[in-house]
């Protein structure tokens, strides 16, 4: 071959190299560009200023999957509506997340509660907290005195469930025949329908949780107890209370309520005759339990129909520190899809 052809294509071996080349450099700086990318996107995921329980979203399938799970000892409490969540919900999370350490603190000069277990995370006691019910502008302005504000992220459904002696014969209640019998315009069970038998209410202080609050506020209207209600120090004494007297009420969480042999819970509405059950129908008699117990009507209380629903929320303190993300991680695990079967097994409704 001449030198005159060999010149044009020495030329063009050169040029199809450089091209070569070029071209993957090119190709190898957008694909190390767009891997860097994910990896930044995916520490950026870590601040708990948009967690992704605050944005609506589950977190995660299973607890294992749950990222930005802190390592340490977090104190947290509260609603004592929340003792069979943390019975089975939090101890799961416990064996799946062994780097995340939750210590239940009940408060030392008060009882457990929504609103001691919101001071206590105002006042620095508790990493997070467990409310039955919203947090209170009040409690919204002691944390901004103290240099922080306060999230409240909602993880589940519940209701209260208004219980009875089991042998009373009464179709159910409108929740103003309820806010009645509180407040003392009703005082027998012939005034809605019952026995010719004196009602006895019960209840639990106002100072001692979120549902009393939340009874008080929604059913009462603010008003104040009769004086013909006892105070009680328990759910369990009050219901042992029922099971003795046929005239005798109290209410509480469903899930306190519902399943119990000795008493039997009431079905509400909000216009009379029109009552709802808080318990899948057709109920359990109490011969049959507890081989059988009556289960919660999931339906109506996701729906509304039921009148008388709340949500559950873990409350965070946002503080860029890591209670803030210990809280969020919490929030997290519970939005999860095992969270949400175990709170179902706990008693309580999917807020999924």
């Amino acid at each position: 071959m001449s030198q005159k052809n060999e010149i044009p294509i020495l030329v063009l071996s050169i040029l199809i190299t450089v091209g070569l080349i070029a071209g993957g450099f090119w190709w190898f700086s957008r694909k190390s560009g767009l891997e860097l990318n994910t990896i930044n996107s995916g520490n950026n995921s870590g601040n708990t200023n948009t967690p992704q329980a605050a944005s609506g979203k589950p977190s995660s399938g299973t607890f294992s999957l749950v990222k930005d799970v802190p390592t340490g000892l977090f104190n947290y409490g509260g609603s004592t509506s929340w003792a069979p969540i943390r019975l089975i919900v939090d101890s799961a999370i416990q064996a799946a997340r062994p780097e995340l350490r939750l210590r239940y603190v009940e408060p030392s000069n008060a009882s457990p509660g929504s609103g001691t277990g919101i001071q206590s995370l105002i006042d620095g006691q508790l990493a997070f907290a467990q409310s039955s019910r919203p947090v209170l502008d009040q409690e919204l302005s002691r944390a901004q005195q103290r240099g922080f504000s306060l999230k409240q992220i909602p993880v589940a459904i519940d209701g209260l469930a208004v219980a009875v002696n089991p042998n009373l014969n009464i179709p159910g209640l409108t929740v103003e025949q309820l806010k009645s019998i509180y407040i003392g315009k009703i005082n027998n069970w012939s005034q809605v329908g019952g026995p010719n038998i004196p009602i006895k209410p019960y209840s639990r202080r106002i100072t001692d949780g979120g549902t009393v609050e939340l009874f008080v506020q929604d059913i009462l209207g603010g008003q104040a107890f009769s004086s013909n209600v006892e105070f009680i120090s328990t759910t369990t004494q009050a219901l042992q209370k029922l099971a003795g007297s046929p005239g005798s009420i109290y209410y509480a969480s469903a899930p306190e309520v519902i399943p119990q042999c000795s008493i039997k819970a009431l079905p509400l509405g909000r216009t009379q005759g029109q009552y709802i059950a808080p318990y899948q129908e057709p109920s359990v008699l109490p011969s049959e339990c507890p081989g059988k117990r009556n289960k919660l009507n999931i339906e109506a209380f996701q729906s509304g129909k039921y009148p008388i629903t709340r949500n559950l929320f873990v409350v965070v303190k946002q503080n860029d520190q890591t209670e803030q993300q210990a809280g969020v991680a919490y929030a997290n695990l519970l939005l999860t899809e095992q969270g949400q079967e175990l709170i179902t097994q706990a008693g309580f409704v999917k807020i999924r």
